[in-house]
């Protein structure tokens, strides 16, 4: 970060997106982060969040990210960092947002936390989907409208995920045949529900508890899609309490037989963690599709 073209494409931006002068006097690098660089902005107007990635790799990426959060923002439900700017340097895109200090849990945190989501699951449109593709993680998603949820899953979600780790040779014919048929039983698997505003990575990496005690959710992966997907992601590698899905249920009930259904919503984060970080993930896809 002693670049002094990106310091001042990043000073720029920012004060052009915000509306209001910002200087950065020194930026922190911070630990963690698999996927992007990230780094603390001590600016004279507070502490910001800056993250970076590859241009040429991941070109609208960070431009995708800021509409997520752009999006769950305005629905005043869950609580995300503010998306302030993004742009690109040399060989570099960067998104900036609020920086969130680390808090202590309210004794409602869980509830609070819930009944948040449940409010941005009511947010709705007439297509599942959206008008362009974004990413997860670096995976790209693709969000083509459909009114169906089982049409949409099948060839936005699970279809081409398949063909990738079939083309990389992470997945056997046998295994794309065994999702083939997947995706010809989804119609009768999920009921008819209207599209509902998902945060489309919801894992326990992915929200901390703020300076007043209540969740901040961010990395987003939005989307109109079915609300069971955020839930079942939840449950995909733990870190939420029992009460978070206690509330929700008791504000937002899910369709009958919800439970048959997790592992069908949890596939498609499982076949992006299996491109993502490779063969470990094979043997819990696979598990899923033998159940079919």
């Amino acid at each position: 970060m002693t670049d002094e073209l990106l310091m001042g494409e990043l000073t720029s931006a920012l004060s052009c997106q915000s509306g209001m002068k910002i200087h950065i006097n020194y930026a922190e690098k911070l630990p963690g982060g698999d996927i992007n660089e990230t780094f603390k902005l001590n600016t004279d107007s507070g502490l910001l969040f800056l993250k970076m990635n590859d241009a040429r790799s991941y070109p609208d990426m960070f431009e995708r990210e800021f509409m997520g959060l752009e999006t769950i923002y305005a629905t005043n439900t869950l609580s995300v960092p503010r998306p302030l700017a993004t742009g690109r340097s040399g060989g570099k895109v960067f998104l900036v947002t609020e920086f969130i200090e680390k808090g202590g849990a309210n004794p409602d945190f869980w509830e609070n936390f819930a009944a948040g989501l449940s409010r941005m699951h009511r947010h709705t449109q007439a297509h599942f989907g959206l008008p362009q593709a974004n990413y997860i993680g670096t995976i790209k998603q693709y969000n083509t409208p459909y009114t169906s949820w089982s049409v949409f899953y099948a060839f936005n979600r699970l279809q081409p995920l398949t063909r990738e780790a079939y083309d990389r040779h992470v997945i056997d014919k046998q295994m794309v045949t065994q999702m083939e048929s997947l995706w010809r039983q989804l119609p009768r698997i999920f009921p008819e529900e209207p599209p509902a505003l998902l945060h489309g990575d919801l894992w326990s990496g992915n929200f901390m508890v703020g300076p007043d005690g209540r969740a901040r959710v961010y990395d987003p992966a939005v989307y109109y899609g079915n609300r069971e997907m955020d839930l079942a992601m939840a449950r995909l590698f733990g870190g939420f309490d029992t009460r978070f899905y206690y509330t929700y249920q008791s504000m937002f009930p899910l369709a009958h037989e919800w439970q048959q259904r997790i592992s069908v919503c949890q596939l498609y984060p499982l076949m992006v963690h299996l491109l993502l970080f490779g063969g470990s993930y094979y043997n819990s896809v696979k598990e899923v599709l033998d159940t079919f």
